[in-house]
């Protein structure tokens, strides 16, 4: 890329997505000056023209759809976002161990409500919640399709890991010059 600048793009699921701004820290942290990104309207479309040969490079979420096609051949996954190897697929390095310090970009999902719902209706869902992660089956299944639970974590732990993502990303983002249209 650095050889050949502007010749290599990259697709991601969409302009402001976490995929894009993950395709940007990259270019960022590895010191890539041109490499345009190619905004696409979710990521399916983005897969799609990678395995069709249409773009060079997607930066997706992992998923066991991306997982699959690495498998299969018909596509190659280079390095996994996450501070640590995934468990469905612990042949896979790190961004950090490729080389590109502080590409931990990792995808997270959450229970979310509206403000204002009564605490004990939060808690109701967030035990109910904690209780399904602790079933052997449900990580099962969660670990095949790429997520890596975290058991244990409250309501609580969780706003506080979304507020500390929040103040990290915001000065990457302005550093990068990213802005929501």
């Amino acid at each position: 890329m650095k050889a050949n600048p502007g010749k290599v793009s990259y697709g991601s699921a969409g302009h402001g997505s976490l995929n894009h701004i993950s395709g940007e820290l990259l270019k960022l942290r590895a010191g890539i000056t041109d490499m345009p990104h190619v905004p696409y309207r979710g990521a399916g479309p983005a897969i799609i023209d990678l395995v069709a040969g249409q773009i060079p490079m997607i930066v997706p979420a992992m998923t066991n759809h991306v997982l699959e096609l690495h498998r299969s051949g018909k596509a190659k996954v280079l390095a996994v976002t996450n501070d640590k190897r995934l468990e469905a697929c612990p042949d896979l390095p790190t961004a950090v161990e490729q080389g590109i310090p502080d590409l931990v970009t990792p995808n997270f999902i959450g229970v979310f409500t509206p403000t204002g719902v009564p605490k004990p209706v939060v808690e109701q869902i967030a035990q109910a919640n904690l209780k399904l992660l602790d079933e052997p089956e449900y990580r099962k299944l969660l670990v095949s399709g790429t997520f890596e639970p975290q058991p244990g974590l409250g309501p609580d732990g969780y706003r506080r890991y979304v507020e500390s993502e929040m103040a990290r990303w915001t000065p990457i983002v302005k550093e990068m010059g990213i802005r929501m249209d």
